[in-house]
């Protein structure tokens, strides 16, 4: 990227990306007082004092919103800083730099304006490169990374998984992709594979013998026996006291790398190089709290364990009403099924793991802005609560990848040492977007996002929201494929649409298949939020809502088929560029969307 996009006038502030996994809204009292009316979770009791403090520094934008309801996606779109439909990236495939639409991502751009650039934790951004030879190899976004699996390999977890050639020193008879493991204080690594323990008779018994010691409750289906090896942990207590957790670490490395200015520090046997003082620096933690596996270390277990919480119904008429794509998740991942005490304790320990990262997110922003203001530099932090959400029985399952409020609704923070940009305890309540990150921290980095080398951005500045200076959104919109299968949905201030677009997932086939398919093909959700806020009756085939279904459909549809659609048949390994486009309504996606 040409310097010509970057405006030379002020000095760059270090920035501070602070993600979470699966993180529901409703695990910050600060969210719910806004969004609910009151500070505890509707279900019960939560603790959230760090981000609540962040919240009263800064500014909060309540209603964000997801543009994909599954990890890699979601992360694709705050990485990319474009929609699903723009940049080709529904699901989980992996993608490559070389496809023509592509464009650098956050970190790269960032490091073209003289930021160093630092990740620690989970990234799931699933980008390749490619080589002379046609294949894909691995493409470092950030210059400095420190992966969740590598940190698992060295014993700086509680719980990881990865392939093993040989287990305790001795070659395995066969390689094994997926093992999973839990490190204990003393660094005993305790594995929990049928493959392992088939090849090996010693470890027989681990995983039977772990799942008592922790506690563990793994997901099944109705009908279905409980595994010891198989689904994912939903409750449990972790196998290291706090801070020594695989987030503990998260944090522990950020300030490592931080206080290590210009110098060596080891994380187990990788080395890495501390800090450049005289750069900004652009950091971003991406915690796995509180995703599966649900392990808070104990003291935190113990006390949430001493409330007791309110389980979400779910009844046969919802299910009666419900799109068959959204059916697929609760047959999927039910847990309408569970024991009352199973589920009573799959949400505690939810808010409890969320308590304890509420607590590692603090000391993280303390850390960098510690740093910042040691070396006076201006800062910026974004906190992301959540790549997306999930559902504790909602609609009687467990899980995410739908349109749901639960699945979807992601607040952001931004704390700034510019207070007029980002003031102190504001609460936004225009619609903003995870499309909206990567030109935030641009513009604050000083890019010229009104130059051509920006022009690719889907989202908006949150600092011209904050001002009044940009576009107010009618609508929100997402495209996620995952699971479900091809589903786009459109969000107002009081009615939620989705719907199946696509027949199949080969990409170029059928683009416009949506446009011509009846509305029973298109397995329609609408929900009036008004008055069905917990969205449990579909009122799509309800006459009364004719209008406003025909309207939220043809926009929805136009947007994400007919303004500047992209797909791509990235092949199984991301080395493919193929690319499909489809323009027939440019500029529809215009924020505007009036319902009578």
């Amino acid at each position: 990227m040409a310097v010509f996009a970057q405006k030379q006038t002020e000095q760059q502030p270090n920035i501070l990306f602070v993600l979470t996994d699966d993180q529901r809204y409703d695990t910050v009292k600060t969210f719910n007082k806004a969004i609910d009316g009151q500070e505890m979770s509707k279900l019960g009791y939560i603790e959230s004092p760090e981000v609540d403090k962040l919240a009263a520094q800064g500014t909060t934008f309540i209603n964000t919103y997801c543009q994909a309801t599954g990890c890699a996606p979601s992360r694709a779109t705050m990485h990319q800083g474009r929609y699903p439909f723009r940049s080709g990236v529904y699901e989980f495939e992996w993608h490559n730099n070389a496809a023509k639409h592509m464009k650098p991502s956050l970190p790269e751009q960032l490091a073209t304006l003289g930021y160093q650039t630092f990740h620690v934790g989970k990234l799931g951004y699933r980008l390749k490169g490619l080589a002379p030879n046609g294949k894909t190899k691995k493409h470092n976004v950030y210059q400095t990374d420190i992966d969740f699996r590598s940190l698992g390999y060295e014993g700086l977890t509680d719980y990881s998984y990865g392939g093993f050639k040989e287990i305790d020193g001795k070659p395995l008879d066969e390689y094994i992709n997926n093992i999973g493991f839990f490190v204990t204080p003393e660094g005993k690594f305790e594995y929990v594979s049928k493959d392992l323990a088939n090849q090996r008779k010693e470890y027989k018994n681990t995983a039977k013998e772990v799942a008592k010691k922790y506690d563990l409750i793994r997901h099944y289906k109705k009908g279905k026996t409980p595994s010891i090896y198989d689904g994912m942990i939903i409750s449990g207590v972790s196998s290291q006291p706090a801070g020594k957790t695989r987030d503990g670490y998260y944090a522990h490395f950020l300030n490592e790398y931080l206080v290590n200015e210009n110098k060596q520090f080891n994380a187990g046997s990788m080395k890495f190089q501390g800090v450049d003082p005289s750069k900004p620096v652009f950091a971003h933690v991406g915690f796995d709290f509180p995703h599966t596996p649900v392990l808070p270390p104990a003291d935190y277990r113990e006390r949430f364990q001493k409330h007791t919480y309110k389980i979400p119904n779910f009844s046969e008429e919802e299910f009666a009403s419900m799109s068959q794509q959204m059916k697929k998740i609760t047959s999927n991942k039910p847990s309408y099924h569970f024991t009352d005490e199973e589920k009573q304790k799959m949400i505690q320990d939810y808010y409890a793991f969320c308590a304890y990262g509420d607590r590692l997110v603090g000391k993280t922003v303390e850390d960098f802005v510690a740093y910042s203001e040691k070396h006076k530099r201006p800062w910026m932090v974004i906190y992301v609560c959540g790549d997306h959400g999930w559902k504790l029985n909602e609609h009687g399952a467990i899980s995410k990848f739908t349109p749901w409020e639960w699945d979807s609704h992601n607040p952001i923070i931004v704390v700034s040492s510019d207070k007029k940009k980002f003031p102190a305890g504001k609460i936004v309540k225009e619609f903003t977007e995870f499309v909206d990150i990567a030109p935030t921290a641009l513009s604050a980095a000083g890019a010229d996002l009104s130059s051509k080398s920006f022009n690719y951005l889907d989202g908006l500045d949150l600092a011209k929201v904050v001002s009044k200076q940009a576009p107010v959104r009618d609508y929100i919109i997402g495209e996620s494929h995952a699971v479900t299968g091809a589903r786009a949905y459109i969000r107002t201030k009081d009615y939620v649409l989705s719907l199946k677009t696509r027949p199949t997932r080969k990409e170029g086939e059928n683009m416009a298949w949506a446009l011509t398919a009846s509305w029973e093909d298109l397995d329609p959700a609408l929900y009036d939020f008004k008055k069905d806020p917990a969205e449990v009756n579909n009122v799509a085939f309800d006459k009364k809502y004719k209008k406003i279904a025909k309207a939220m459909k043809d926009k929805l549809l136009n947007i994400v088929l007919g303004d500047n659609r992209v797909e791509v048949d990235w092949k199984k390994w991301g080395d493919g560029t193929q690319t499909y486009h489809s323009n027939f309504a440019p500029r529809a996606h215009n924020y505007k969307l009036k319902l009578k």
